[in-house]
């Protein structure tokens, strides 16, 4: 079953976004400039997990698919003797 691409990088981003955030404000930089940097950080992980995720997905179908063409191969082949 493929997994949700939306679901996990918003998560992954909202995740980032705080992590990122709170470094900036423990090295004492301003609100402003842990907010851009948080922004920019969540930005490039919703893109790079929901990269990633599409990348699973298209390999866990392309699994499935070949499970299921050997499945028939093995009943078609199998059934006539």
């Amino acid at each position: 079953m493929p997994l949700h691409v939306r679901l996990i990088a918003t998560r992954i981003a909202v995740i980032c976004f705080f992590g990122i955030s709170l470094v900036g404000w423990v090295s004492g930089l301003s609100p402003f400039t842990c907010c851009k940097r948080a922004l920019a950080g969540t930005a490039l992980a919703y893109i790079s997990v929901t990269l990633a995720v599409k990348a699973v997905n298209a390999i866990l179908m392309n699994a499935m698919i070949t499970k299921q063409m050997n499945r028939q191969k093995e009943k078609n082949s199998g059934g006539g003797d």
